[in-house]
């Protein structure tokens, strides 16, 4: 997952014909950790380096993190959705975290419903 990361975020950045320099100076990161992160290297990049990326290439952060296809599944989502998962991202939140929440509403819920 996190290689996928860095090979989508090297092809966004090719295919702008941007260097890696270009991309360190407009995302202002350090082009070695961005050099790192595109060949795997770096295995946990956090969500600010990934909205800084996504910003400088102008490209949804969904798309960096989960490829094209994400975008399909985003039109399908509504917007009070979308900004929820918006919100649980920029919380800090992490994606175990979240699962696990979602595990323990389940969990909740099939208790309630037997009682």
């Amino acid at each position: 997952m996190i290689e996928d990361i860095g090979k989508r975020i090297q092809q966004f950045r090719t295919e702008r014909g941007m260097s890696l320099s270009e991309l360190a100076e407009r995302a202002d990161i350090a082009k070695s950790y961005i050099s790192s992160v595109e060949r795997g290297l770096q295995s946990n990049p956090s969500i600010q380096f990934l909205e800084k990326i996504a910003t400088a290439l102008d490209v949804p952060i969904h798309t960096i993190i989960y490829g094209p296809a994400a975008a399909e599944v985003e039109q399908t989502l509504d917007g009070d959705w979308q900004q929820l998962l918006r919100d649980a991202m920029a919380s800090g939140i992490s994606k175990s975290q979240f699962k696990e929440f979602l595990e323990f509403q389940k969990w909740k819920k099939n208790n309630e419903n037997a009682n």
